[in-house]
């Protein structure tokens, strides 16, 4: 009986700190002018909740304080956004107090030269630079080409087996876009750098704790091996005086003096960059393409019509070319759906560099905005039957320029990778539906939060048409 008294008494002691704790941390927030929310345990804040809940968190706490709440998620205080209009607010006056408000964990693990990283004058010269390699012209006549040479041979002898596409899309959205960056070196570095390449975007969505076997550290050691294999191969090419007509032949290129001029650094936390925004929305679109093309047969036979015509006009091995990337109007609205309904990307964050005043409240200087958009993605006012996978529904291109399309981000931060993007999975969904037919093996489960997977992997059997 002492025993239990003693244990009952030791519980009571506990949860009396920690209310205390949370009432005290909840203190330390409540300043006049700030939104309504809840902020959680001191340094973690409701982290685990968000991760773990996800939309529900995000519903929970709306149907609680509306809209516009705080939080303390991911290592940050935070304000989360809910509203259409004023997502788009925030999103199209970055230079009004707002700067770019990625995690800690991954400014340090991209590179503090990152293109999300930066703003201002600087922002303009990055992506100046970036739109330079990934222009209209540079993808009809360069990126095309070696995408196309590539998902001819990564499609081949796929045959009579059984394969996880969560792996297979991952690994070609890697390849495919070194092979654009070094096109010469992309086989010989490939082996190295793609077990860190994965290690370093485990690290980017990890709370930033430096101890051994946390994801943070993982990520920011791979990052350390990669800085090495890219500086290794920029000397090389340096000592070689050859020129490259890839990606990286263009960052190193200094005959023009209109242009500015990258840094080393500037140039590896570029092609970091490059890698990791192509590698995260190309490879996980396509494994979901693959993943409701096979729910909805009506769909696959509209889109294996659509290449099947284009096929039917070319030689055995002859590659598409700019003209038949633009006439695949049903795939580019198969890959908005699939981004659409399975939200690839919840929002976006922003930082306020000034105290300001949004909806009413008044934001402290520092901390977080988080602009949540998975939810429009869902609105039955703006996409009737939202549940439904229809990609006929963006064959009006009315759809694709409206002010609350923000799948791939918005203002002046809209992503510039989009149209190499959507050549990419174009490219791989053409010779993946003209050659092959599929069916799901297992059933394996899928997580759509806080980012799509399969964590057992989704297997295919595959058989040629």
């Amino acid at each position: 009986m002492g025993v239990f008294m003693v244990i009952i008494g030791l519980f009571s002691i506990v949860l009396c700190i920690c209310t205390a704790v949370l009432r005290w941390n909840e203190m330390r927030y409540r300043k006049k002018g700030l939104p309504p929310g809840t902020m959680g345990w001191p340094v973690f804040g409701e982290t685990t909740e968000f991760l773990k809940q996800g939309p529900n968190f995000m519903k929970n706490q709306r149907a609680r304080y509306g809209s516009f709440f705080k939080s303390h998620i991911l290592g940050c205080p935070t304000v989360i956004s809910m509203d259409p209009e004023l997502n788009r607010y925030i999103l199209m006056n970055e230079a009004k107090g707002l700067v770019p408000g990625y995690p800690l964990s991954m400014l340090d693990i991209l590179g503090k030269c990152n293109i999300a990283a930066v703003h201002g004058s600087t922002h303009k010269q990055m992506r100046g630079a970036l739109l330079a390699l990934i222009s209209p012209t540079m993808i009809r006549q360069q990126q095309l080409p070696k995408i196309d040479e590539f998902m001819r041979a990564f499609l081949c002898n796929w045959d009579n087996k059984v394969i996880n596409i969560q792996d297979k899309t991952k690994e070609m959205a890697f390849l495919s876009s070194l092979k654009q960056i070094a096109s010469a070196e992309s086989s010989s570095v490939a082996k190295e750098f793609m077990p860190e390449f994965f290690k370093l975007v485990l690290g980017t969505l990890s709370l930033p704790i430096d101890l051994p076997g946390t994801n943070y550290r993982g990520g920011f050691q791979a990052r350390k091996n990669i800085l090495k294999i890219l500086g290794q191969l920029i000397e090389q090419r340096r000592e070689s005086e050859e020129y490259h007509k890839d990606m990286l032949g263009y960052l190193m290129k200094n005959d023009d003096s209109n242009r500015h001029k990258l840094s080393d650094d500037e140039i590896i936390d570029q092609i970091i960059t490059i890698l990791y925004s192509g590698y995260e929305t190309v490879s996980t679109t396509s494994m979901m393409a693959v993943k409701y093309l096979h729910d909805h047969p009506t769909v696959l036979e509209e889109l294996r019509k659509e290449h099947m015509g284009i096929r039917a006009r070319k030689k055995a091995d002859e590659p598409i070319d700019w003209n038949d990337l633009k006439s695949m109007r049903f795939t580019r609205a198969v890959i908005f759906e699939t981004s659409r309904l399975a939200t690839i990307v919840n929002g976006v964050l922003r930082k306020t560099t000034q105290e300001m005043e949004l909806n009413g409240f008044v934001i402290p200087k520092g901390w977080r905005i988080y602009v949540y958009t998975r939810e429009i993605n869902y609105d039955p006012f703006l996409y009737p039957d939202p549940l439904a996978f229809s990609p006929w529904r963006w064959m009006d291109k009315g759809l694709e320029s409206q002010s609350y399309f923000l799948i791939f981000g918005g203002g002046t931060r809209q992503c510039p990778g989009k149209e190499l993007g959507i050549a990419e999975i174009s490219t791989f969904l053409h010779y993946f539906v003209t050659r092959y037919r599929w069916e799901e093996v297992g059933g394996e489960k899928l997580m759509k939060f806080p980012r799509v997977e399969a964590p057992n992997g989704l297997h295919i059997r595959v058989s040629s048409n």
